[in-house]
């Protein structure tokens, strides 16, 4: 192998690993899930004749026309892994177009998200209260309580939460406009709590930085941390870790508004999601919810039941 071909080897191989790494602290893939996708992601790079992540429209047909052999399910996870990971590029800055618009669109059965009940996200909240009433309480109790106010209070993704500048959440504003997928800007409320935690942390946050949650002086926290305090708190909050991580407390955002009436496409707009579809995922409920709605709120449950 040439030495340019070794390098783009070496630059294609560590951006998998970056979309890799994001995948397992934003998404909370599964190790197995992991390995198919590194496993993909590294065949399309050898069967490009240039580098994966700069291959053109026409580059990309000629790629997908190569699975004509394959299963639907694997061609449908080959086209899944490739527009997450172009996404990605798109995300970061390191592309700026994605090209992914001439795969083959294979419907799959879409899986409902991992979910956390009331009891569980109260079990995680105690635990951080049981922190914070240390005397003294550590600084990363403070941090702690207001990651997770956020993540659950408001719905963000991992990347925007650790990305947060120390002036975005204003304590006497409600709300905070964020740039997300796509460089769309959106509003997202900001809960009393959520304001009133990061009003505790700010004291002791460490100086010299812009980030609300630094990391060093030119770092903010990065998202892998974060999934591993989001593991380790519900690991000592008696929950199972393997439930839960930084998107999955976003999905829990997104269930329990729905679950409590909220509009669908207000939640739709807090999300940040472009299609309404995807928020409808979250409108999963138990068997037993929709016979207590049906029971409480069907227009004739008051009359009476005709005699036969």
């Amino acid at each position: 192998m040439s030495g340019d071909s070794q390098a783009r080897a070496d630059d294609e191989a560590a951006l998998i690993d970056a979309f890799l790494t994001m995948m397992a602290a934003e998404m909370g893939a599964a190790k197995n899930s992991l390995a198919a996708y590194r496993s993909d992601l590294r065949l399309a790079s050898q069967q490009c004749d240039a580098a994966l992540s700069q291959i053109s429209t026409v580059g990309l047909t000629q790629l997908a026309d190569q699975w004509s052999s394959l299963s639907h399910s694997s061609v449908a996870r080959k086209s899944a892994v490739l527009r997450r990971f172009f996404g990605f590029l798109v995300d970061e800055g390191l592309r700026a177009d994605d090209p992914t618009h001439v795969l083959p669109k294979l419907s799959r059965p879409r899986s409902l998200p991992k979910i956390l009940s009331h009891d569980d996200i109260e079990r995680l909240f105690a635990e951080v209260q049981t922190r914070l009433a240390r005397v003294p309480a550590q600084n990363n109790a403070f941090r702690l309580a207001a990651l997770l106010e956020l993540l659950y209070g408001s719905g963000l993704r991992a990347t925007e939460l650790v990305a947060l500048d120390v002036r975005a959440i204003a304590l006497d504003r409600p709300f905070i406009i964020l740039t997300g997928k796509g460089e769309k800007d959106r509003l997202v409320p900001i809960s009393d709590r959520a304001r009133a935690a990061v009003a505790a942390w700010l004291p002791h946050r460490p100086k010299g930085s812009n980030w609300l949650f630094p990391s060093g002086k030119r770092q903010h926290l990065s998202r892998i941390r974060l999934y591993q305090l989001i593991k380790e708190l519900a690991a000592a909050a008696g929950v199972n870790p393997d439930r839960i991580s930084p998107h999955v407390l976003r999905h829990a955002f997104a269930t329990h508004l729905l679950e409590g009436g909220a509009d669908l496409r207000a939640v739709q707009m807090m999300l940040g999601h472009a299609d309404i579809s995807t928020t409808e995922i979250y409108t999963h409920v138990n068997s037993k919810a929709l016979v207590d709605l049906v029971n409480a709120r069907h227009p004739l449950v008051d009359v009476a039941t005709p005699r036969s």
